[in-house]
């Protein structure tokens, strides 16, 4: 079988465009033969514990699968499982999901629970597709059966950092220093590290003159973000989770620390439905570079329009995003493999070449590791209690708003 016939096809697929997202799933078959059987996925995320909206996310994102995938002969069969947020827990539930006929498993949201998995796949020779996790070592290893479709940390802050410099460049305002919070969290120290190791090389243009990390479960930040107020610092840059984001911002509002603007290189937390619903007006102008879907993608469309059928009141994010396409990768590979054999799928991933998907950057490949070096940040601000793409401007649904206005000058 030739890779060109293989891939998504481009051609067939926008063919639909001008009849709306409805006719792009049909545009999204593929003329190669499809499995005997389904492609039974275990997915691992965390659907109880600090993490479980984070969690939650990525299932939807799982849920949608199956009948978008129809569409284009990929089939598959979902098999969940919830992490509860616990190291041992990921690993004896990786375990269980193989035990009982999964053949790829997806997951599993946070770093250190990835790692655990990763031990398990590589002992078992099942594959690991990583939706999301950003931890440098997961790839550094030398695990065979493990793919990354999520940048590194330190990936993730550089894009995060010099999307910053467009930003600072396009309003025409730069602050003068800046402060960095964050999560002491296995996530949250590996993006510190890579902001230690990553800001004075990018010719930034502001200092940072303090860091400052903290406990994500503290009952309250008041004296992290004093440190922060008293630091003199008119940018606040933050690595968070959803519920330290809260608590973070509405310390920043008690205090009265008004930066320029609240940027996230690159973390969840200020985009989810519950900083919004929780912080109101003051969970605006948020800012988070970071990978994301595509607003302007056909495949993007897709999925928007039926995630936004079967879940109303949720966030079309990243995280539904990057669990749909890891769930992609895994049923494109046994596809190509004519097989669903753990073994012939992980034969087959090693050539992923998949050109039309729904987050931003070029195609899904993988290099000699295991990892995807195509991904490519965007702007993300806050507006109205939702995320809204700002940056780069060919993916831009409205400029950004920076600096950001004072809390007691918001509607």
């Amino acid at each position: 079988m030739s890779e060109a016939n293989s891939k998504v096809s481009r051609r067939r697929f926008l063919a639909g465009t001008a009849a709306g997202a409805a006719a792009l799933t049909v545009g999204l078959r593929s003329r190669s033969p499809r499995a005997a059987q389904p492609l039974k996925i275990g997915l691992l995320v965390p659907l109880s514990g600090a993490l479980a909206r984070e969690g939650q996310g990525c299932k939807r994102g799982a849920d949608l699968a199956p009948a978008l995938l129809a569409e284009m002969g990929l089939s598959v069969t979902l098999m969940v499982a919830d992490t509860e947020g616990n190291i041992d827990t990921s690993r004896t539930r990786a375990e269980k999901l193989i035990a009982d006929g999964a053949q790829v498993l997806i997951g599993a949201f946070d770093s250190a629970h990835t790692i655990a998995v990763a031990q398990v796949c590589e002992q078992r020779g099942v594959p690991l597709v990583i939706n999301i996790a950003a931890a440098p070592s997961i790839t550094e290893q030398g695990f065979k059966t493990v793919f990354r479709n999520f940048p590194t940390a330190p990936r993730l802050v550089g894009d995060g950092l010099a999307m910053m410099k467009d930003l600072f460049k396009s309003s025409g305002v730069t602050p003068s220093k800046a402060v960095f919070l964050h999560n002491n969290d296995t996530f949250g120290q590996a993006m510190a590290a890579a902001v230690g190791k990553l800001y004075p090389t990018l010719d930034m243009p502001m200092p940072v003159v303090e860091t400052i990390s903290y406990d994500g479960a503290a009952r309250d930040l008041a004296v992290e973000v004093g440190r922060a107020k008293a630091s003199g610092a008119d940018l606040a840059l933050c690595v968070t989770h959803g519920e330290d984001a809260i608590k973070l911002v509405r310390e920043m509002v008690k205090q009265r620390f008004e930066p320029k603007a609240i940027i996230s290189p690159a973390s969840p937390g200020m985009y989810e439905v519950q900083f919004y619903k929780t912080l109101g007006k003051y969970s605006d102008y948020c800012i988070t570079n970071i990978p994301w879907i595509n607003p302007k993608g056909a495949m993007s469309q897709a999925l928007l329009k039926a995630f936004t059928k079967a879940y109303p009141d949720a966030l079309f994010e990243m995280n539904v995003g990057f669990t749909f396409e890891a769930i992609l990768v895994a049923a494109e590979a046994a596809k190509r493999a004519g097989s669903t054999d753990a073994q012939a799928v992980l034969a087959a991933l090693p050539a992923t070449n998949i050109d039309l998907h729904v987050m931003t950057g070029g195609p899904i490949t993988f290099d000699a590791k295991g990892q995807n070096n195509n991904i490519r940040s965007a702007a993300v601000q806050n507006h109205g209690g939702r995320p809204v793409v700002v940056l780069p401007a060919e993916m831009a649904e409205m400029p950004p708003v920076f600096p950001a206005p004072g809390w007691q000058q918001r509607a």
